[in-house]
């Protein structure tokens, strides 16, 4: 959602980050929303936060539940709740509790993450001795704003859902990743793949449904811009023919020229990196509008519009869209994947989206690296967590590597059928 990036016209990303101040170049939106004012790190943060006595530690979520948006995140929320009740929020014998809060890094005056929120969200955290841990963000731009903050405090970072390459390796920005860890240290882990698997992913699954031509479009955020590029590069490596790209304005009112001009270059695949929230559901009524018919031109996009906003959005004009995922839907999991699921759809009496699996792993990997530490020291949990290896979770067996990054790579093709998504097929990654 996973993660994203690259979505909306003119919106920049926070780019270098001092030790005390973070500058935010956003233009209008990264992952989800239009961050476009300029937090300050608060001066008074420093690695020694976070060690304090008790027997009570706390967990802050920071995730957007304001927009369309809510209908993933409240799934996630739900998980990560979910994880904590199991184990009664009690680590180590019950000698240490686990308090949880969710925050919302959205407003309703964008409908999506706000940079400014997403600051205060971090700060916040940073400043509560009691808070060990954060899982977030949702939107890979929101990360890059709160990343550097929490590591200036060593509070730990596991995000169910960025995507964005350089957050944790080389192969975005310049100066990325090391701009966001200003320590040195790496407090950032994310539990689902990086954008450069998913974008090569869903390259070469459009070669296998025949795509031959293609046109690829992106929200002009972080990560959907990123996807884009990976998408671009990889098809013309494997034989499809890129025939235009073009970032569009989030907040225009149709797409109708643009769906035109593409019509007259005959492409068989429109790609769209980015999110539902940028205007995703328009960009689908206008390409059937202007007579690119899903039989004879398909859309395709990330895990940034495998959502129910975005079938709600684009309406009957969804059908037959597709979607690739940076993991396998709740509903396709197996084993212990399957037993979450089940128990999941019990507790809430409604069906995870796609993320919900990854909010839980998230959470079961923080309340494991707490449970290893049994006292509330943030430099100590932080080493825990990010020390995670073959952890057998829902998910699988997998491991952080030295960058925070999974070394799971299965990922899934999915398709809008009848108003729904459906699952499609395993996509490997590797290839």
């Amino acid at each position: 959602m996973f993660p994203k990036d690259s979505k909306n016209q003119h919106k920049r990303l926070p780019s270098i980050i001092t030790a005390t101040t973070i500058t935010l170049g956003l233009m209008v939106s990264a992952c989800n929303s239009n961050p476009n004012q300029n937090p300050t790190q608060n001066p008074t943060q420093n690695q020694n936060a976070g060690s304090t006595s008790g027997n009570t530690v706390k967990i802050i979520s920071s995730l957007p539940l304001t927009g369309s948006s809510v209908g993933q995140t409240q799934t996630i929320v739900n998980s990560i709740k979910q994880a904590l009740d199991e184990t009664n929020s009690t680590v180590c014998d019950g000698k240490l509790k686990i308090e949880y809060e969710s925050l919302d890094d959205a407003t309703a005056a964008t409908g999506k993450w706000d940079a400014a929120k997403e600051a205060d969200n971090a700060n916040r955290a940073v400043s509560d001795p009691n808070v060990v841990a954060y899982i977030g963000t949702f939107n890979s731009g929101a990360a890059k704003i709160a990343i550097p903050i929490l590591n200036q405090a060593n509070l730990v970072m596991v995000s169910p859902a960025n995507t964005a390459v350089g957050l944790t390796k080389p192969g975005g920005e310049p100066g990325e990743p090391e701009k966001y860890y200003p320590t040195g240290k790496r407090n950032y882990t994310r539990v689902v793949p990086a954008d450069d698997l998913q974008g090569a992913a869903g390259a070469n699954w459009a070669k296998s449904l025949g795509v031959k031509k293609a046109y690829v479009l992106d929200d002009q955020e972080i990560y959907g811009k990123g996807l884009a590029e990976v998408f671009k590069a990889t098809a013309k490596k494997i034989g499809i023919e890129v025939v235009g790209t073009e970032g569009i304005d989030s907040k225009a009112s149709d797409y109708k020229a643009l769906m035109n001009k593409i019509k007259s270059l005959n492409p068989d695949l429109i790609y769209f990196g980015g999110i539902t929230q940028n205007n995703a559901g328009q960009l689908i009524k206008d390409a059937r509008n202007v007579g690119l018919s899903a039989d004879k031109v398909k859309f395709m996009g990330p895990d940034g519009i495998f959502e129910q906003a975005l079938v709600d959005a684009a309406g009957k004009d969804a059908e037959g869209v597709f979607a690739t995922f940076g993991g396998i839907p709740p509903k396709q999991l197996t084993g212990a994947g399957k037993a979450w699921y089940d128990s999941y759809k019990k507790k809430f009496n409604s069906e995870p989206e796609a993320y919900a699996a990854y909010g839980y792993e998230a959470a079961k990997v923080v309340i494991n690296g707490i449970g290893k530490v049994c006292k509330s020291d943030r430099e100590a949990i932080r080493a825990a967590v990010m020390g995670t290896k073959d952890y057998d979770g829902i998910l699988g067996k997998w491991s952080f590597d030295a960058n925070g990054d999974t070394t799971l790579t299965s990922m899934s093709g999915n398709t809008v059928k009848g108003g729904k998504w459906e699952f499609v097929t395993v996509l490997d990654a590797k290839k």
